[in-house]
């Protein structure tokens, strides 16, 4: 049998059948991420005949392919959200990628050390794997596309946080490997980490991001209208402009991810109300949904064939935890500054979901470092991810309906002024 075939044939159905999913999850409020997982578990458990999806053994696969889904989908991100940019108006999400973010860090890496009895190095890792929450899998909780009427700011601030933390945890992912180095290999310093992993790559991420930004807005909004230039309005302009944007801040050794959510945002607020945003962020919302299809079977397959194997009490206990009391407490705490009912900072605190932004940074410091507890860590964080599409994917419709009826009763808007 050409298992070739069939696989085409298998990723094929999955692409297409993604083009109904969204409109399944609103009708049941169930997210389409769980029945494409459990597709993957039963595909993988019922037919003997697909290559393992196990990332333990094919980490520069799992690498790239989370890679380029996490690129994409950080460009739909930035592209959807219509408020424009300013510190004051973006309080909520900074304050969820800086305090909220760095205390889930602290907190899980000292968790892991002492509770889980993790070295250093593998304790600050999974701090950093499990800190960003998603842009890929958190869509239920999101905005909607460009220009939507409807706004509210937890929404919003999960929108967000899913595109800027997913970037400024790379930092300390590289802490992780740069401890590692000093630990077992006595080579490395803190400062060399400080200096070219923390402060040069994000800067190099940033400028790039909104050089890249600009000269595209300038391109395709500026020259058609002031110089007779040729109109460009296809949607595929978001994924070359996404491509370009990543290939040319890595060829510097800024951080890429950084670098597309920023270009989006600059792109987004050149020409706020142009159509042309809402055609953008279509193309890219249909390609990362196509994607995604792909991966979440990929990732059930991967519950199939034993990815799950390593996990103990003490890891499902962790992960529980970290899902339920450190992220929603740790949320709320960065939150007390906003004038937010307790019911939109809870919403803001609990919605912190966990996906394919896990799998890429924990691939890819495996695959610059020997980690020890390789096996505890994919279990660890595959559970977490599971847990949170399980949980998060049955109560997000139901949630963000309280949380929109009570902007309703009040007559609220998404302006914290």
């Amino acid at each position: 049998m050409n298992t070739f075939v069939i696989e085409l044939l298998v990723v094929g159905l999955a692409a297409f059948g993604m083009a109904w999913m969204p409109a399944v999850t609103k009708k049941t409020g169930i997210s389409y991420s769980i029945i494409y997982v459990a597709a993957g578990f039963l595909l993988y458990k019922a037919f003997d005949i697909f290559p393992t999806p196990d990332p333990l053994r094919k980490e520069n696969y799992a690498v790239h392919l989370t890679e380029l889904m996490v690129i994409i989908s950080l460009m739909g991100t930035g592209l959807k959200i219509d408020r424009a940019f300013s510190f004051r108006q973006w309080k909520s999400p900074f304050l969820l990628v800086s305090i909220t973010m760095l205390l889930c860090i602290a907190a899980t890496s000292f968790l892991a050390y002492h509770f889980l009895h993790f070295d250093i190095p593998t304790s600050v890792l999974l701090g950093a794997v499990l800190a960003p929450t998603d842009p890929v899998l958190a869509s239920d909780v999101q905005v909607g596309p460009p220009h939507e009427t409807e706004r509210n700011e937890v929404r919003f601030a999960l929108t967000a946080e899913a595109g800027m933390n997913d970037g400024t945890a790379f930092p300390f992912t590289w802490l992780s490997i740069v401890v590692f180095g000093m630990v077992y290999k006595g080579e490395g310093s803190l400062f060399d980490w400080l200096w070219m992993d923390f402060f040069y790559r994000i800067v190099a991420g940033v400028g790039c991001g909104f050089l890249v930004g600009r000269a595209i807005a300038w391109l395709v909004f500026y020259l058609p209208k002031k110089k007779a230039f040729i109109e460009v309005r296809d949607g595929f302009v978001a994924l070359s402009v996404t491509l370009i944007v990543y290939g040319l801040t890595e060829l510097v050794h800024g951080y890429g991810f950084i670098a597309v959510f920023v270009a989006a945002i600059t792109l987004r607020n050149y020409e706020l109300h142009d159509k042309y945003h809402t055609r953008l962020h279509s193309f890219t919302d249909q390609i990362e949904r196509a994607m995604l299809g792909i991966i979440l079977l990929l990732f059930g397959g991967s519950l199939a064939t034993g990815i799950l194997e390593a996990l103990t009490w003490p890891l499902a206990l962790f992960g529980i935890g970290f899902l339920f009391v450190v992220r929603p407490v740790l949320g709320l705490v960065s939150l007390l500054p906003l004038k937010l009912s307790f019911k939109e900072k809870s919403a803001i605190s609990f919605f912190g979901i966990r996906g394919i932004g896990s799998f890429f940074y924990l691939a890819f410091a495996l695959s610059k470092a020997d980690f020890r507890f390789g096996d505890e860590l994919w279990s660890t964080v595959s559970f977490v991810v599971l847990v949170s599409i399980l949980v998060h994917g049955t109560t997000a419709a139901f949630g963000m309906k309280a949380v929109e009826s009570e902007y309703e009763e009040n007559g609220k808007t998404d302006d914290l002024s």
